[in-house]
């Protein structure tokens, strides 16, 4: 018995494993590969130069490797490559690469993109990310392992958001946001509110380490007498050996267009 339906539009020259289930009415493009055991549901749209590794599901109404939104892009061969046990639901939008971003838009395993949710040419998602109904990023968008984003939250181009961060839903995010922390608001309005706990215990994080992000955080966000880099220093100097400490130390000294700090975008 076929697994690809009747009404369904598989190019020539697209490679689609034996395994792979293609719903009614989906169309898959030419340049296409798809890996073991994915499931392509009905009326969803595969096309560009996109490559799919193993067990994703792309839900009903999306749209996978469409030209970027970008006005200066003249059709060049980019693309989109997509880890393995993803899920990208119901009318999600994933835009393939341009030629001045690297050429790829990439997304990592085991992450979740719900219904409506956008991400745009030459964004960069790791590992186990969610993004909640109509999420959107922006161009060059960076987003590190495991990050949350709530629904209708906004991220704009080139920014990126760290590791385990959570970002409340309607957010508007100007600004590169740092790992391990929760923040929600809109531009002049944002608030940084903690270190994201219940997501760090989640993950494995062992209590000291979470104490030492804790106490991190409190210098580095709620010590108003003490410039950026004076607090970024002293938060070294006290962790010297926590491997998460310097990882949102080191976030701030690479960030090219500044970081949402507590007390500064309220």
């Amino acid at each position: 018995m076929s697994l690809i339906h009747p009404t369904a539009i598989v190019e020539t020259g697209a490679e689609l494993d034996p395994s792979v289930r293609v719903g009614a009415y989906a169309v898959i493009g030419t340049d296409v590969r798809i890996g073991p055991d994915c499931e392509i549901m009905p009326h969803a749209v595969v096309t560009g130069h996109t490559v799919l590794g193993a067990r994703n599901l792309i839900g009903s109404f999306a749209t996978v490797g469409m030209p970027p939104q970008d006005i200066h892009y003249r059709n060049e061969p980019t693309r989109v490559e997509i880890g393995d046990d993803n899920q990208i639901r119901e009318y999600a939008s994933i835009h393939r690469g341009t030629p001045q971003g690297g050429g790829v838009t990439r997304i990592g395993n085991g992450c979740l993109l719900m219904a409506y949710t956008h991400v745009a040419h030459d964004c960069r998602i790791d590992d186990e990310v969610i993004m909640a109904n109509a999420a959107t990023l922006g161009g060059h968008v960076q987003v590190g392992r495991k990050a949350t984003l709530g629904g209708l939250v906004a991220v704009h181009q080139f920014s990126r958001i760290g590791e385990f961060a959570y970002i409340g839903g309607m957010s508007g995010i100007s600004k590169d946001v740092p790992p391990f922390i929760i923040v929600a608001g809109i531009r002049n309005r944002m608030r940084v509110s903690g270190i994201n706990r219940i997501g760090l215990r989640r993950a494995g994080f062992d209590r000291d380490t979470i104490r030492r992000l804790e106490r991190a955080f409190q210098i580095i966000f709620k010590a108003p007498d003490l410039l950026l880099q004076e607090a970024l220093a002293k938060a070294e100097h006290q962790f010297p050996d926590c491997q998460a400490v310097a990882r949102l130390v080191g976030f701030f000294r690479e960030s090219s267009r500044s970081v949402i700090r507590y007390g500064e975008d309220e």
